[in-house]
């Protein structure tokens, strides 16, 4: 179905009225669709990547290669979703460093499926959205590095890790 204004209620969960080209440092999350885990696995406390995990660590680095005035910073891939900090410091967006990093991992995971038998994913690689954080300060980014850090520590708790073998 298209969407029509009328009937759909998307609503944004951006701050409304900011300019996410704005130079500084924001805080992502972004989740694979219906929460699968696809990325790997958390073994003693510790995440192994496996090849998608991988691929998708792959794509966060070269970021900043192909797309001047981005860095990306702090970041740690889970089974079934990603954490990073980026800085903008000119050009893009907020939003369009986030589409294109869901778009070139969206292409490279359809790749590893069709020739590394990868498994498939749901309709989609990653939701529709995304979870972000504007980092207004040096102790809040220290604070939050720390977290993404330690956040494999805390994958029991995590409430987006699914205790479920349809999600393995």
């Amino acid at each position: 179905m298209k969407y029509d204004s009328t009937i759909h209620r998307r609503r944004s969960i951006r701050l409304q009225g900011y300019d996410y080209s704005r130079s500084g440092a924001y805080f992502v999350t972004i989740c694979v669709q219906n929460r699968k885990r696809l990325f790997g696995d958390i073994k003693n406390g510790e995440m192994r990547l496996n090849d998608a995990g991988k691929m998708i660590q792959t794509v966060w680095n070269e970021i900043p290669e192909y797309y001047p005035g981005i860095e990306t910073d702090e970041f740690v891939i889970m089974p079934n979703h990603f954490h990073g900090i980026t800085v903008i410091a000119g050009g893009l967006s907020l939003p369009n460093v986030v589409h294109r990093f869901k778009t070139m991992t969206t292409k490279r995971y359809t790749d590893g499926v069709k020739q590394s038998d990868w498994p498939p994913f749901p309709g989609k690689l990653w939701q529709r959205n995304y979870w972000e954080h504007i980092i207004r300060n040096e102790s809040e980014l220290n604070h939050i590095r720390e977290y993404i850090r330690s956040n494999h520590a805390r994958w029991d708790l995590d409430k987006l890790y699914i205790n479920n073998s349809l999600f393995t």
